[in-house]
């Protein structure tokens, strides 16, 4: 048997039609015994549920009258009686509310060590269990409403986990929902926080501080405080430019598998011009023009690598988002963004990184692949930018290495 009460009450046999559980009062009384699930629940507590502090005369007769009504509705067997309580027979998990807050504990643990990916697909599961607000058709008995908060509160904390696991992926950028959840929960820090720190990695430095500035007015005007020490810290943080940029993995040169001959005076060519900021390898196809900047870049000292290789580029307008892929960004917009959008993007990133960017087979896009390191070198004065290409880049400082085929033997 599965049952449901994170929406409306539901019992359904498995892989059965859902069965009807009874009128007002059952459907309350079967709501107590599901939440405790397993458990003998006391008759002075059912009574306590069902009516409050001030239970009528004759309160546990009607209470026992329910459990009978109960019992011909359900499977035989599934209320049990157990001196002066009763046990509904069902293993914890088969409850949605408690497969929930199972869930909601494992995706916090797997968080808090590290594992976002999965504590993010443990989280889904148990929010994907929601149908509508906890206990909505027993709302109005005494018991519904502090379990149903209780309950609203573990949603809105394992949210916030999934949101802050999320933003820990390279493929995700929870900002809408973020902001969604701070403007539903305005005096709650840690949706502000989490906003902070996704508009931050989007590369939105503003926003992520105006977040800031008007959780502290919010909080001054409705409560008369100030923001936490953890908040403030990261505003500080933000501030001084002390938090990463970017979380990320960049791609880097594949790895070689055999030793490096043949094309000793190039490299030392290569060597040579490590000053310059654009080194175009030019040559025909099949020459070896990638397998020699990748074993220059191994030589640059002092410098992370990104590898881009743009023969994956299938149509126009795609360089800069294919270097955004390289670099491990993600793109800021909620929205797809333009080429010159993604472009300031990566001016943003790399303004104040020391990076060699190697753009491998710029032939297929020449044109833009020039543009691209024009803006990038102009803006980011740590870039250093090796190139291939079977023509060059023909822009202001590029230096070129030709590599013609390798003699015959």
């Amino acid at each position: 048997m599965q049952f449901a009460i994170l929406g409306p009450l539901v019992v359904r046999p498995d892989g059965g039609d859902p069965i009807a559980a009874g009128g007002p009062r059952p459907r309350a009384l079967l709501a107590l015994l599901l939440l405790d699930a397993g458990r003998t629940v006391s008759l002075e507590r059912l009574i306590d549920g069902q009516y409050g502090d001030r239970p009528p005369a004759g309160a546990a007769n009607a209470v026992q009258a329910q459990i009978s009504r109960l019992r011909r509705n359900l499977p035989a067997g599934l209320i049990e009686s157990h001196g002066t309580g009763y046990r509904l027979v069902a293993d914890r998990d088969d409850v949605d509310a408690h497969r929930f807050e199972r869930l909601a504990r494992d995706g916090r643990r797997l968080l808090a060590t590290g594992r976002a990916a999965a504590a993010a697909s443990v989280l889904r599961e148990g929010l994907d269990l929601w149908r509508g607000p906890a206990l909505a058709d027993v709302a109005g008995a005494p018991f519904a409403v502090p379990q149903a908060q209780r309950l609203e509160e573990l949603r809105l904390a394992a949210t916030e986990d999934l949101l802050e696991a999320e933003l820990a992926l390279p493929e995700a950028s929870p900002v809408a929902a973020l902001r969604e959840l701070a403007d539903a929960h305005p005096l709650r820090e840690r949706p502000r926080g989490l906003l902070m720190r996704a508009l931050h990695a989007a590369g939105r430095q503003a926003e992520a501080l105006a977040v800031f500035d008007d959780v502290r007015r919010l909080l001054a005007d409705e409560l008369g405080a100030d923001p936490s020490p953890e908040l403030q810290a990261l505003h500080l943080e933000l501030l001084r430019g002390e938090r990463d940029r970017e979380r990320v993995t960049r791609v880097q040169p594949p790895a070689q598998l055999t030793s490096f001959v043949g094309r000793e005076e190039e490299l030392a060519r290569l060597d040579a011009l490590r000053p310059a900021r654009l080194v175009t390898v030019v040559g025909p196809g099949g020459t070896g023009k990638t397998r020699l900047v990748i074993e220059a870049a191994g030589r640059w000292p002092g410098r992370e690598v990104c590898f881009a290789d743009l023969s994956l580029i299938s149509g126009s307008g795609q360089v800069p988002q294919a270097v955004l892929g390289a670099l491990g960004l993600r793109e800021p917009a909620l929205r797809p963004a333009s080429a010159a959008e993604l472009v300031e993007r990566l001016v943003a990133a790399l303004s104040e990184q020391e990076l060699l960017l190697i753009l491998d087979n710029c032939e297929h896009v020449i044109a833009e692949a020039a543009a691209l390191a024009h803006r990038l070198l102009a803006a980011c004065p740590g870039l250093t930018i090796l190139a291939t290409s079977r023509e060059p880049l023909s822009i202001t400082g590029e230096q070129l290495v030709p590599l013609p085929p390798l003699p015959t033997p």
